[in-house]
């Protein structure tokens, strides 16, 4: 990447110095599994950030905290709503169906991947209460949303009072979690709404190997407890998972993080005009782009992926130099 100006991914971005820090002080000899002091410590930090009780279980992977709350919200029989273009349906090679032991997806469709009441109720209305049809169990939201799109407070209540209705599950899948808080300026509680599982995303933030699933429903940690064992993400020296998730939490190091990658994505969108396909909500930016000019900024030392025929998609991270960021607008708006 040397003379490269990496828009590819977050997760393509470093460690943060702080997260190196805590995983070195953890290097101490304590309890394995998730009986050491650090892990002990997350359900009370967490429950703090959030205002409200909840449970954390780390896990090293954003599918793996998708899939295992999920998990405990669906029977084999059953089904996940979400948006036709949701990680968990998208990038994540049928990892739900793997952990649900066969529950199928059921895809609703949405502004910049975004769920509403009415498209939820659109995939869900149409199915017969009898043994033939997969039967809704569970939704399931991203905030923000792939296409970096934020769900508001009041769209997330309208949600949950659908999903409470319904008897259904709700989990949200924060990969850019803080991304959004950033954007909406708003309580984490409040950004997750009155959902029953968060994946609450590190690694695109600054962490390295260590994601949190927080369980607003105690019964369903204590479910997801033997799930994370038995799918093999029970880590023996899960210290080293947790210091890294107190770190991100250490005087708010998961928000300032978040603040900076959106500073850095509004300062590329503020050479694109029209060619803007969504609103910049978190760190990505979403642009109209012919082949020649993917190329002509390739030229320039920018590295970014494709997105389709014609656009492209750049992704702003925790370290993104603002001045590159501000360098790509300018050559953006020059193209």
């Amino acid at each position: 990447m040397a003379n490269r100006v990496p828009f590819l991914s977050d997760n393509a971005a470093r460690v943060h110095p702080r997260v190196w820090a805590a995983l070195q002080a953890a290097d101490e000899v304590d309890a394995p599994y998730d009986g050491d002091a650090l892990s002990q410590a997350l359900d009370d930090r967490f429950s703090e950030l959030f205002g409200r009780e909840c449970a954390a279980l780390w896990v090293a992977t954003g599918t793996a905290a998708n899939c295992l709350a999920l998990a405990t919200m669906v029977q084999p029989h059953g089904g996940v709503v979400c948006h036709e273009e949701a990680h968990i349906e998208m990038d994540e090679c049928g990892a739900p169906g793997f952990f649900l032991h066969g529950a199928k997806l059921l895809l609703g469709q949405g502004d910049g991947a975004k769920l509403t009441p009415e498209a939820i109720r659109a995939v869900i209305d149409p199915i017969r209460d009898d043994v033939h049809q997969v039967q809704p169990h569970a939704i399931s939201l991203t905030q923000a949303s792939e296409y970096g799109r934020c769900y508001r407070p009041d769209e997330l209540t309208a949600i949950g009072a659908l999903a409470k209705e319904r008897g259904l599950g709700l989990h949200v899948d924060g990969a850019r979690f803080g991304n959004a808080v950033a954007f909406l300026e708003c309580s984490p509680s409040d950004a997750v709404g009155t959902a029953d599982a968060l994946s609450f995303g590190c690694v695109k933030n600054g962490a390295m190997n260590a994601e949190a699933i927080l369980f607003f429903d105690p019964d369903l940690a204590d479910v997801a407890r033997y799930r994370r064992k038995r799918a093999g993400h029970l880590q023996s020296k899960g210290r080293f998972l947790a210091a890294q998730l107190m770190a991100m939490l250490d005087e708010h190091l998961w928000l300032d993080n978040a603040l900076a990658a959106n500073a850095a994505a509004s300062a590329i969108a503020t050479g694109a005009g029209e060619r803007l396909l969504h609103p910049v909500e978190a760190n990505e930016v979403f642009l109209r782009s012919t082949v020649n000019e993917r190329a002509a900024l390739r030229d320039q030392g920018f590295d970014f992926y494709d997105w389709g025929e014609d656009a492209a998609r750049f992704v702003a991270a925790w370290d993104t130099p603002i001045e590159a960021a501000r360098a790509l607008g300018r050559a953006v708006a020059g193209l």
